[in-house]
């Protein structure tokens, strides 16, 4: 890596942070709600990691973010996002919430995603997820719990089924 190259880091959110992510979230997921398997999570609530680029220890700026939520032995990635394509900042976060969760007792790391979503399909396979349901028009559901969810998602595909994926831990 050169000197020119931004390096980054992956730290815990903090109490501090929850403005900036609800403003993250609300330019990104259009809302700090987001509906998954029919349940609402005010993801700025939630625990989670953000990586930031730097430049020079004075100087970080966010590149990423991801939230989850635990329940029992189980934990969910509620958002995730990325920045900086091709830098390994989705991974990495990845792996710091997988070590979260074995950290905690969770057997299983899991997320919800829409079938617009192809990067994040290839993506999360990619990272050693596996597809394990599909929920045929769950998002008409969803969006009783949040109206902003479009109709039409990214490359004009309509916006309509829930993809869950998995990795046992």
């Amino acid at each position: 890596m050169t000197d020119t190259e931004p390096l980054f880091t992956i730290r815990p959110l903090e109490p501090s942070d929850r403005n900036w992510v609800a403003h993250f979230l609300d330019e990104h997921w259009r809302s700090t709600k987001i509906v998954s398997r029919g349940v609402a999570y005010y993801a700025h609530l939630l625990p989670g990691f953000v990586a930031e680029l730097t430049h020079a220890p004075d100087d970080a700026r966010p590149a990423g973010l991801i939230t989850y939520h635990i329940e029992g032995r189980s934990c969910q990635i509620i958002t995730l996002d990325s920045l900086q394509k091709g830098m390994g900042i989705g991974s990495r976060l990845l792996d710091t919430v997988k070590q979260t969760a074995i950290e905690h007792g969770c057997k299983r790391l899991w997320l919800v995603t829409t079938n617009d979503n192809l990067e994040a399909l290839r993506f999360y396979q990619k990272w050693g997820m596996h597809l394990v349901a599909v929920y045929p028009n769950a998002l008409v559901e969803s969006r009783k719990l949040k109206p902003q969810i479009p109709i039409i998602g990214k490359d004009d595909i309509p916006l309509r089924d829930e993809i869950e994926l998995e990795i046992n831990l």
